[in-house]
């Protein structure tokens, strides 16, 4: 069984998809590792660390991926590199669909099964797969050390024989994994911390970590979370009421950071230009949701936005500017799913299609787009 760990196809992408330590495991298991070389230079692990940990190197991707049974990978790779993968290879990583049908059909042509990482199902078996959770949390941190460079002053209040300097306000809006993160982050660098969220729930949560809940707390707020954890759609009338309060809000604030995304849509917007406007000259807001459109209303994607004397953070990839804790962490999510796909005993590569992990995952097999959300409709009149 031959893995193959290539360089990433995105200019912007500093993360790699095995580190010495899931070499090890991989080699463990029985397969023979062959990662390409430089693959984890941004993320600072040398060629020689996967050669000591029991890796081969390719000198170049189609040497590499030549023959490779599983291919590991951050992102969906590009076409040339998918063309250069043997029918029926397993091709494992971030894949991002929505929106790349034509790239997925690509995979699907070429007899490759492919597996999105983002579509592990939410359940404790899963829970050391789950690469949505392990980078959003990243994600959140360095938000903070982002906000934190870009604004102007201390984050701590601190008191000296010079004067005193008042604590930052930072606030976070959306208490998901890596609102929860930007908060503890925030709290430990000794900021005054405040944080939203439409589910209930959150607020034990934000609390739980030093910050004060802001929303409006009626009766339709306390109802507004389904049995299964997620939000109900709020009223028109609540979400009005919520703008105002947290638009009030807002103008208080020294660093404000957004992480709202809803997979397969264009972010929704969280702070408009009449917001904007409210904030003091060198404020500082976090988007997090850049990459796709972003909540605030000014966010220029992979770039810092200045507006009005606010600037607007929006990187890609954030977790990425972390890039070897990020590698680290995502790297394990991805050998942990592979090892239930090989069987212990033989050593050999043994997908049980039926598994829930692997039908909530696998985007393409035997040559064609297999996943229900992706999946082609069928002509009319045939069953």
């Amino acid at each position: 069984m031959k893995i193959a760990v290539p360089r990433e196809t995105a200019a912007s992408e500093t993360r790699v998809a095995a580190t010495p330590d899931t070499v090890k495991r991989l080699v463990g298991l029985g397969a023979k590792v062959v990662v390409e070389k430089d693959a984890g230079k941004s993320a600072q692990i040398p060629d020689a660390d996967y050669i000591t940990a029991g890796a081969e190197l390719g000198d170049t991707r189609a040497a590499t991926l030549a023959d490779a049974d599983v291919v590991l990978t951050v992102r969906r790779p590009a076409a040339d590199a998918v063309a250069e993968m043997k029918s029926g290879a397993l091709l494992i990583g971030a894949m991002d669909p929505y929106g790349n049908e034509a790239d997925l059909a690509v995979i699907g042509k070429q007899g490759v099964a492919a597996f999105a990482m983002e579509f592990m199902p939410r359940i404790t078996r899963a829970q050391s797969m789950d690469i949505l959770s392990s980078q959003a949390n990243l994600a959140g941190y360095q938000a903070v050390i982002e906000g934190a460079a870009n604004y102007g002053r201390a984050l701590p209040m601190m008191m000296t024989a010079a004067g005193t300097v008042p604590a930052a306000r930072v606030f976070v809006m959306g208490a998901g994994v890596a609102g929860l993160q930007a908060i503890a982050t925030a709290r430990r660098l000794g900021a005054v911390v405040t944080a939203t969220d439409v589910r209930p729930a959150a607020k034990e949560q934000v609390e739980s970590l030093g910050a004060k809940f802001i929303a409006v707390e009626d009766d339709e707020f306390r109802q507004a979370e389904t049995a299964g954890g997620y939000a109900k759609e709020m009223s028109a009338e609540y979400r009005k009421k919520q703008a105002e309060l947290v638009a009030a809000h807002i103008a208080k604030q020294d660093i404000v950071i957004t992480t709202a995304l809803i997979p397969g849509r264009p972010a929704p917007k969280l702070v408009d230009k009449d917001m904007l406007a409210s904030m003091k000259p060198g404020s500082v807001l976090v988007d997090l949701a850049a990459e796709r459109g972003g909540n605030v209303e000014g966010t220029k994607a992979g770039k810092i936005a200045t507006v009005g004397g606010v600037k607007i953070v929006g990187y890609d990839n954030m977790a990425g500017r972390i890039p070897a804790s990020a590698s680290a962490l995502y790297a394990k999510n991805l050998v942990t799913f592979l090892e239930t796909m090989i069987d212990k005993e033989t050593k050999a590569l043994a997908p049980n299609w039926d598994d829930e992990l692997v039908k909530a995952t696998c985007l393409t097999r035997d040559g064609a787009v297999v996943h229900p959300a992706f999946a082609a409709a069928k002509p009319e009149g045939e069953a």
